[in-house]
Formats: structure tokens, C-alpha cells, sequence
């Protein structure tokens, strides 16, 4: 019950400190509404469908990282600028962090998802396909994105966050391939520790 309780206070407290003045109101509303929908799923599914400890972490993380992004928008994220000047660098790369996030946490999601359900037997195709689908959501993303600055145009260079980058799309699907292979061999073995006891 209290870990309930604070997850849903973080979240809820940055919820509304993103919603409180962000860079642009369209852009936040776009960022935003991935995480508001994980969190009426998560909501809906709690009692039937109770997740791993880990799971819910990482994916209030996420939320925290779409929110941000929602507020600065991901091309003026603060600390990024900072990384920009010290490093170097000619763009905010904060989107990239969201986007290995894209990878990262639907990894192990589908991974929960699929184990707990006993649909792949073999661990080799179950990485092979959990993989695939992190691949799918990200070019997903993408097709949303590119379809978002088709119907609304010039608003919504805040959201795809390219800065001049051409090579933008493929390089945010090659870092959430990155966070799907990086979560598999990291955080596998926690992660199965957490199913035995849930299971």
C-alpha cells in the first residue's frame, strides 16, 4: 500500500509540475499522453494483473523521462544543454535518452509479459522477439511522429526534435534497440528473481 502510494505521488507530482508552464502546450500534451495512458493501464490492471516491483519502477522512469521531455521539450532539456557546452556537441541529445528508454523498458514489459503467460518456451526466441517488438514500437513512434508534423506542420518540429539532424530517425530506433539488448543482459536475471516470487 505505501509503495503504491508513492509511486502514484511521484508521478503524480511531476505530472503536474510538467503541465505547469512547459515550452509549448501542443508539445506537452503529445509527450505526455504516452505516460498518462501507461498510468489508467496500469490503474485498470493493478489488482487482476499485478506487475514485478522492478517493472513498476521502470516504468514510473520512463513516465519521468516522457514528462520532462513534455515540459522543456526534448531538444531544451536543461541538463542536456549543459552536457551540449561541456562536451561539445552540436544538439541536445535528451531525446536519445528517451529513446533508449523506448527500448529499455518495453523490453522487459513484453519480456513479463510473455513469460508470465508461457508463450515462448525457448529464452533464445524469446529475447529474439522481444527485441523485434521494442523494434516495432520505436519505428511505431516514428510514424506517429512523422504523421504529427504532417497534420499540424511547423508546431510540431518541438515534438520530433530532429535539430537538423537527417539521420534522427534512424539513430532514435538504433537507441531503442540498444536499450531493449542492454536491459536483456542487465537486468535479466533480477527480473526472474522478481516473476519466481510474483508467479
Amino acid at each position: 500500500m505505501v509503495k503504491k502510494f508513492v509511486w502514484v505521488s511521484i508521478f503524480t507530482f511531476v505530472f503536474l509540475w510538467s503541465g505547469i508552464k512547459p515550452k509549448d502546450y501542443f508539445t506537452w500534451l503529445l509527450e505526455v499522453a504516452p505516460a498518462v495512458i501507461g498510468f489508467v493501464i496500469l490503474a485498470a490492471t493493478h489488482k487482476t494483473y499485478r506487475l514485478t516491483a522492478l517493472l513498476y519502477i521502470l516504468i514510473l522512469l520512463h513516465c519521468i523521462v516522457l514528462m520532462i521531455g513534455g515540459h522543456y521539450t526534448y531538444a531544451e532539456v536543461p541538463l542536456f544543454d549543459n552536457f551540449k557546452t561541456l562536451f561539445d556537441i552540436k544538439r541536445n541529445n535528451y531525446d536519445k535518452l528517451g529513446h533508449f528508454m523506448q527500448g529499455f523498458v518495453p523490453a522487459i514489459i513484453s519480456r513479463e509479459i510473455f513469460i508470465r503467460n508461457k508463450v515462448i518456451n525457448s529464452r533464445v526466441w524469446l529475447n529474439f522477439i522481444v527485441v523485434s517488438i521494442c523494434l516495432a514500437i520505436s519505428a511505431f513512434y516514428e510514424l506517429i511522429e512523422w504523421l504529427a508534423a504532417v497534420l499540424s506542420g511547423v508546431s510540431a518540429e518541438a515534438f520530433l526534435g530532429t535539430q537538423g539532424y537527417i539521420w534522427d530517425t534512424q539513430s532514435d530506433m538504433a537507441f531503442a534497440l540498444a536499450g531493449a539488448i542492454i536491459a536483456l543482459i542487465t537486468i535479466t536475471r533480477m527480473h526472474d528473481r522478481q516473476l519466481k516470487n510474483i508467479s
